[in-house]
């Protein structure tokens, strides 16, 4: 990578709204919308779907996405027409 073009490396907020939870970091991902954080001052803000506080393996809960099944829904829904 050229010197000339690196990205910028600056502070974000990451927030996982199924759980509640958010966490300031550093990195080169942006963001137009924006937050205030605790001390004060307004951070980029990226939403994200799961997190270490929603993640099955590390809370321990396991969530059922499909527990039918997609065949046996495809089949239930669009079943032989006779």
């Amino acid at each position: 990578m050229q010197q000339d073009k690196q990205p910028e490396y600056a502070p974000v907020v990451f927030r996982d709204r199924s759980a509640g939870y958010a966490f300031l970091t550093r990195s080169t991902a942006t963001s137009d919308r924006t937050i205030e954080w605790d001390d004060g001052e307004t951070y980029p803000v990226i939403d994200v779907e799961i997190s270490s506080e929603s993640h099955p393996f590390y809370t321990g809960t396991a969530r059922t996405v499909d527990s039918e099944g997609r065949i046996a829904k495809f089949e239930r829904r669009f079943g032989e027409e006779s």
